[in-house]
């Protein structure tokens, strides 16, 4: 299935929506450091994520080790910033999508290099800034599925 990358998120409890999300998708979940928060036992169960252990989790020291570790496998990034959308996209097995940090996205840099492949989720509404990072990774992860045929209706 596909993975997706959160780089350096700062909200644990949007890291574990998206981690009930993976599960249930049979994604992987990729967090690229440094985090917001620390990931101990203690602090799992205390938010209720006692399905965390089922997930498939892969926990990188940075940007750097995650392009290393990822290869030449296809990617996907997400940026209000980009002019086509995730509709755009010919979503693949085992492809990478990524999401920046809740307060500031994706570096500039990173979006400038990585410009042929940003994609948003358009908002309709300019009152509104961003997407909550949860709710913007289902809708790719499940665009993706509908796209690849995983899902039938």
């Amino acid at each position: 299935m596909f993975n997706v990358v959160l780089v350096e998120p700062e909200i644990p409890q949007n890291t574990g929506s998206i981690g009930r999300l993976c599960l249930a998708t049979t994604c992987t979940l990729h967090l690229v450091e440094p985090l917001g928060f620390e990931i101990t036992a203690a602090k799992l169960r205390r938010a209720g994520l006692d399905y965390w252990e089922h997930l498939e989790v892969k926990v990188h020291p940075s940007w750097a080790a995650f392009r290393e570790f990822a290869g030449a496998a296809p990617l996907a990034f997400f940026s209000k910033k980009s002019d086509k959308t995730y509709l755009d996209i010919n979503y693949t097995k085992k492809m990478y999508l990524i999401f920046g940090k809740e307060t500031k996205g994706l570096s500039d840099e990173l979006l400038t290099e990585e410009a042929a492949r940003c994609y948003r989720i358009p908002i309709l509404d300019d009152r509104v800034r961003s997407l909550n990072l949860a709710n913007a990774a289902s809708i790719v992860v499940y665009e993706g599925l509908r796209q690849a045929k995983f899902i039938t209706s």
